[in-house]
């Protein structure tokens, strides 16, 4: 007797649904990410790498590689690329001087939120395509059953900083016109 509870077959529709959705949905999540970010001369590993250094502050490029799921010598190179335009600055640490640390600059954090201030829901394809069920059920799908997975493949840290990311932009930005603004320093709620 087989220690499985599922069939081949189970096992395989339900790995090839998962893939072609999630092919499907990549190629539209693709597509409207560059184009917002396109005014910016940058590509998606480098606006994911800011997005990386903005919510951890202090990434070193091993995090910046894992939470941004892609090879380290990919996040390197493109850190470095970042670099070279003013948007990182690198260092070590004096207590771990085997790891390379990014940092956003000055200029990195403005082009960053100046990213933030442009993102236009109405040219997102994935989210007007959730706009029917927001409407059916006055919120967005949670999408819990997606974060399971993704948690197990990937592990609770990983899920930890995704979680950091949303809370951050929920704690420190607003809505002004209709566009998201970092909140000034004497406007941020106090986090205990």
């Amino acid at each position: 007797m087989s220690d499985v509870n599922y069939s081949m077959k189970e096992a395989m529709l339900f790995s090839q649904r998962i893939a072609q959705l999630s092919k499907a949905l990549w190629k539209s999540i693709e597509k409207d990410w560059q184009q917002w970010i396109k005014p910016y001369d940058l590509n998606i590993n480098e606006h994911h790498i800011l997005w990386i250094a903005y919510h951890l502050n202090g990434a070193s490029i091993s995090d910046v590689a894992k939470f941004g799921v892609m090879h380290v010598s990919t996040a390197f190179n493109f850190s470095k690329k970042l670099e070279e335009r003013g948007y990182l600055e690198f260092s070590k640490r004096e207590s771990d001087k085997r790891n390379t640390y990014i940092k956003l600059t000055e200029q990195g954090e403005s082009v960053f939120l100046q990213i933030m201030e442009t993102y236009q829901p109405d040219k997102n394809s994935v989210f007007n395509g959730a706009m029917p069920l927001k409407d059916l059920y006055g919120k967005f799908p949670d999408i819990i059953e997606m974060m399971a997975i993704i948690r197990n493949i990937y592990g609770e840290d990983f899920m930890e900083i995704f979680e950091k990311s949303f809370s951050n932009i929920e704690r420190e930005f607003t809505e002004e016109e209709g566009k998201l603004v970092k909140k000034q320093e004497n406007e941020k709620e106090l986090v205990k």
